[in-house]
C-alpha cells in the first residue's frame, strides 16, 4: 500500500433490507454514509463502495432536511457507484489506505459473520491502513482477528450505538444481539455518551463513534490519521534519500582520493 500516490478509502454498507423477522425495511444509515463521504471528499480522498452482497445496497430514510444526505443522494458519481456495489469478498484490501464500516440497523444481520468483511478488515490494519466504523458499524469488528492472531477488540478502547439508545428507538427485542454487549464480550472497552451525543473515540488507527452524530468526526479523525501517516512516509522517505546522497559523496571522495 503507497499512501502517498493511492489516497483510496472505502466504504462498506450493509445488504440487509428488513429488520429480521419484523418485516420492517432498513438498510445502510445514509447520514452515516453521507458526512464521511463528504468530509473523505473534501480531503482529497478517492471514495469507493463496497457491501455484503454486491449490487445495489438497501439505504434507510433520507433526511430530506439535511443539505449533505441531500447532495450525497444526488451527485452523480456517488450513485453511479452504489447502483452496483462490488461484494467484499471481490475486494483487493491492498488498494485502499482506509476503510470505514457505514452503520445502520441491517448490519446487525450481515456485518458479523462475514468472513470476507473480516479478512478485508484485518487486511487494511495489518497493512498499516485506518479502520474505522459508526453506530452499528462495528458490528464488522466482531472477531476480526489480525495477522498477530490477537482480536482486533481485544483490548481496545471504542464506541458503538449502545444498549440505551437501541432501547430507545425501540429495536432492542428485534435486532439478533446487542452491540455495546457484544463489542464488550470481544474485549473491548464501550465508552459510552448520552443518547444521541457525539461521542468519538481513537484507539492507535481504530476510529469508532457511538450513533449518527459521530459519523463526521470519525472521518475528520479518520482524515488526521491519515495525514500523519503520509507524514511518517515521508519522512522516512527523506532520510533514505538523504542516506543515499551521503553515501553517493563519500564513494565520491573516495574516488577522487584515489586518483590523487
Amino acid at each position: 500500500m503507497d499512501i502517498t500516490t493511492m489516497k483510496k478509502i472505502l466504504l462498506v454498507l450493509t445488504s440487509q433490507d428488513t429488520l429480521g423477522e419484523t418485516g420492517e425495511p432498513t438498510g445502510y444509515n445514509v447520514a452515516e454514509a453521507s458526512h464521511p463521504w463528504k468530509v473523505f471528499r473534501d480531503a482529497g480522498y478517492f471514495v469507493d463502495f463496497a457491501s455484503i452482497e454486491g449490487g445495489r445496497p438497501p439505504r434507510d430514510e433520507v433526511q430530506e432536511e439535511d443539505p449533505v444526505q441531500v447532495e450525497f443522494t444526488q451527485d452523480e458519481t456517488a450513485k453511479a457507484s452504489l447502483y452496483n456495489t462490488p461484494k467484499v469478498s471481490v475486494v483487493d484490501p491492498a488498494q485502499y489506505d482506509a476503510v470505514y464500516l457505514v452503520g445502520g440497523h441491517g448490519t446487525m444481520w450481515d456485518f458479523t459473520g462475514s468472513a470476507a468483511l473480516q479478512k478485508l478488515v484485518a487486511a487494511v490494519y495489518d497493512a498499516g491502513g485506518i479502520v474505522g466504523a459508526v453506530c452499528h458499524g462495528p458490528s464488522g469488528l466482531v472477531d476480526v482477528e489480525l495477522s498477530n492472531g490477537v482480536r482486533l477488540l481485544s483490548g481496545r478502547k471504542v464506541a458503538a450505538f449502545t444498549n440505551a439508545e437501541e432501547e430507545a428507538v425501540g429495536k432492542r427485542h428485534a435486532v439478533p444481539y446487542l452491540l455495546q454487549d457484544r463489542l464488550e464480550e470481544q474485549g473491548a472497552t464501550v465508552k459510552a455518551a448520552e443518547n444521541w451525543e457525539e461521542n468519538v473515540q481513537v484507539d492507535e488507527r481504530l476510529v469508532t463513534g457511538q450513533n449518527p452524530q459521530s459519523a463526521a468526526g470519525v472521518a475528520k479523525e479518520m482524515t488526521k490519521l491519515l495525514t500523519e501517516v503520509v507524514r511518517e512516509q515521508k519522512a522516512e522517505e527523506e532520510q533514505a534519500a538523504q542516506a543515499l546522497r551521503e553515501e553517493h559523496d563519500a564513494e565520491k571522495a573516495e574516488g577522487e582520493d584515489e586518483r590523487e
